[in-house]
């Protein structure tokens, strides 16, 4: 019997959702199209993102290129430390996630090293998945996509590994465009590029892949949210440190985690609350829906704390769809040691303060002639070092890896009062990172059904008993959101069914016209693409300007006037209208 992810592919292929890339050329792993149908899912997906962080939240959208020089990436630790572990085949010669064949035998086997790993895979004699093959030594394989930038190739670039690091780099804009107001957040929406080693999961491991990202800048002394009054009763299924020691997820609201200090501050327990409003609203299931905290070692060491939202899907288990985590100041101080540039916001204080300051200042008219281009660096590491340091007759320092000794007499110091209004703070990041393919391939997931109906083909007395498929797409997700079915494939039903998908577009509602087959065969159609409410015209119609308006879910009926069939169908959709209010019933 097919388990549900074949179900879904299938179900994905024949109508319009997902495609294998490069079919026409037999296809590649880690790549899939978008058809008619999914790309609209998967824009909506996207749209609900915006309304929840751009317009209810403010974090404005940017839009960064999706190929950065190399610096960004040192900055980052990606050119450093962005790699998995590659075995290969010593027979076969396919390659292999190292710790992806080790998950059996060992617990949090990416936390081991390649030499680890190759010790585990010989004691424990692993073989080739593909064709029992000896597997050769591991060895790190770094996952960004290189490319040059210019002719010649001298500059080096990277198709970016995630959305992120662009807000990174317009820290400074961004700052000033928010009038050094803190806490402030950016967005964005777009493709990141990972070489993965064995992608074999379909769409929830891609090499090219669409990531939403909010980067949120908080003052560091002060992690509380003034909204989180609001969500603090919402009740989620936690995964904690502790739940995972004990194999137990704790239905939990998230004021009482913050209070027992399960989820770190406020402000990242609101980030997981709007994660799951997302998630929920788009159509995950609550009851397929956990929040896993990450354990201590294999939290990054500069995090505060981390959660990932993971989604149960049939076939892979629990899958992470989104990452929220307060990655600190980590961040901004790599790319400020990498750029040579301050990246701090001014914060001021209510009351000045008077405050000592030791100072140091270097007497430029004898550095300048003596170092000349180096003199800058020369007088700001004067300036960064301690008294004790400043006591000899010779002061030393070093630039750029070279150690230069400096008469004392170029140099005056002296301790000072002064009255401070504020202080430059490098802010703290608080980064929800969301897998929008996964969330799509999940949502589509949770909504399929197959189910036994009875239901009438068309207006005769006999009835359609058997199985349908249907898609339970909330309205406001579903790629085609109205379908408009003549009962005939005549002019007569036709001309004023014509007359009602042009009132729904321009009420800006995707309607589909469709008059091919009985209408049963049509209710099916449009049951297994998710279209939610199917608009039949009929000769009633023609008398008394009514249609017949049925329910994907129910398949209940009710009957409705045409005069104001836009307002009726974009309420059912958008504003939450319940189907009994939207005519007669039948």
């Amino acid at each position: 019997m097919a388990d549900k992810y074949e179900q879904v592919l299938e179900l994905a292929k024949r109508r319009g959702f997902l495609w294998n890339s490069f079919e026409l050329y037999g296809g590649t792993a880690g790549f899939f199209d978008y058809g008619p149908l999914g790309a609209m899912l998967k824009r909506r997906v996207e749209n609900i993102w915006r309304d929840i962080f751009v317009i209810n939240e403010g974090y404005y959208e940017i839009e960064a290129p999706t190929i950065g020089i190399e610096d960004i990436f040192i900055a980052s630790g990606h050119v450093g430390g962005f790699s998995d572990p590659l075995t290969e085949c010593q027979k076969c010669h396919e390659d292999f996630r190292a710790d992806h064949l080790v998950k059996d035998i060992i617990e949090n086997p990416d936390t081991l090293s390649s030499e680890e790993l190759t010790d585990i895979i010989g004691k424990n004699n692993v073989r080739c998945p593909e064709c029992g093959g000896k597997l050769g030594n591991v060895y790190e394989f770094n996952l960004m996509f290189k490319t040059a930038i210019g002719p010649g190739g001298k500059r080096i670039g990277y198709l970016r590994p995630e959305t992120a690091q662009g807000m990174f780099v317009d820290f400074p804009r961004l700052v000033k465009f928010y009038r050094d107001h803190l806490p402030f957040g950016a967005t964005q929406i777009g493709k990141a590029y990972r070489n993965e080693i064995s992608p074999r999961q379909g769409v929830i491991r891609l090499r090219e892949f669409t990531q939403a990202e909010a980067e949120i800048f908080i003052d560091p002394r002060d992690k509380t949210h003034p909204k989180f009054k609001e969500v603090a009763d919402l009740a989620m299924n936690l995964y904690s440190q502790n739940g995972q020691v004990s194999g137990e997820t704790t239905k939990m609201s998230l004021g009482d985690a913050v209070k027992n200090g399960i989820i770190a501050h406020e402000f990242l327990a609101y980030c997981l609350a709007m994660t799951y409003q997302f998630l929920v609203r788009v159509g995950v299931s609550p009851e397929k829906l956990r929040f896993r905290q990450h354990m201590k070692d294999e939290m990054a060491h500069y995090a505060a704390d981390c959660w990932d939202a993971e989604i149960l899907s049939d076939r892979f288990g629990w899958v992470e769809v989104v990452g929220i985590a307060d990655r600190t100041d980590f961040d901004l101080k790599a790319h400020a040691k990498q750029s040579e540039k301050e990246l701090s916001v001014y914060v001021s204080y209510d009351t000045p303060r008077k405050v000592q300051k030791f100072v140091v200042k270097p007497d430029m008219g004898v550095l300048g002639p003596m170092f000349k281009g180096k003199a800058g660096k020369v007088a700001n590491a004067l300036k960064a070092l301690r008294p004790e340091e400043l006591s000899g007759d010779v002061i030393e320092v070093t630039v750029d890896g070279e150690k230069i000794k400096i008469d004392k007499k170029s140099v005056k110091f002296e301790t000072v009062t002064e009255e401070i209004h504020g202080e430059n703070i490098i802010p703290h990041v608080i980064e929800p990172s969301f897998g929008i393919d996964r969330i799509t391939y999940s949502l589509l997931e949770h909504s399929y059904f197959e189910e036994e109906t009875k239901e009438k083909a068309d207006d005769e007395e006999e009835e359609n008993e058997g199985k349908r498929i249907v898609l339970r797409l909330p309205p406001e997700v579903a790629p085609v959101q109205a379908a408009v079915l003549p009962l005939l494939s005549r002019d007569e039903l036709r001309k004023p069914g014509n007359e009602i998908v042009g009132k729904l577009r321009k009420a800006g509602i995707l309607v589909a016209f469709d008059d091919s087959g009985t209408i049963g065969r049509r209710y099916r159609r449009n049951d297994e693409i998710g279209t939610p409410y199917s608009i039949t015209v009929d000769y009633r119609t023609l008398e008394d300007d009514t249609v017949t308006i049925r329910d994907r879910d129910t398949m209940k009926q009710v009957r409705a006037p045409v005069s104001d069939i836009e307002k009726n169908v974009y309420d059912l959709i958008y504003r939450g209208k319940s189907f009994d209010d939207a005519g007669k019933g039948i």
